[in-house]
């Protein structure tokens, strides 16, 4: 079948913009087809030999599935990608441990320890501890005797609202 150079111009510029119809690319993959293509054509003829040789080819072919196969990663064991994500586990649980343990560390350095025994002499911290809730025992007192005073004052308002909730009536 010969067609001529301005045809096939237009039917590839066509092409390449995907605006040809099913007949016209036929016509052109019969053109491609030929053993005497044009030296401007012949990278072009290349291409659409391609296509037919891959339309050609079958899911059948064993060539395929190995090709196929061959690019899915092998699955690794059941034990060992449990081994794997305990080890992760385990690494969290040690890196969270360890931040654990410098912050315990961090802190304790920077806060002072609790009382300590400052007596060796056990009457001597029995006396210091009586005096010590001696001052105590005082403040209570006056505390005690504050309040008193205002428990006076609540009396007496209540009192008061008494006397007025009577008159009112």
């Amino acid at each position: 079948m010969l067609m001529d150079s301005k045809r096939i111009e237009e039917l590839l510029a066509r092409y390449w913009e995907c605006e040809t119809s099913l007949e016209e690319e036929q016509q052109l993959h019969q053109y491609f087809q030929q053993k005497d293509i044009p030296e401007q054509w012949k990278e072009t003829a290349a291409l659409f030999k391609y296509f037919q040789q891959q339309k050609k080819k079958s899911i059948t072919d064993v060539s395929f599935d190995d090709q196929v196969l061959a690019s899915v990663p092998k699955a690794k064991g059941k034990t060992i990608s449990f081994f794997y994500n305990t080890m992760r586990i385990a690494a969290g649980v040690a890196v969270l441990m360890v931040a654990i343990w410098f912050i315990r560390k961090e802190v304790r350095s920077t806060n002072p320890p609790e009382t300590v025994d400052t007596y060796e002499d056990p009457k001597l911290a029995f006396e210091e501890t009586k005096k010590a809730l001696m001052m105590i025992s005082k403040s209570f007192g006056k505390a005690e005797e504050q309040a008193k005073k205002i428990n006076l004052f609540n009396e007496a308002q209540d009192e008061i609202r008494k006397k007025e909730k009577s008159t009112k009536m």
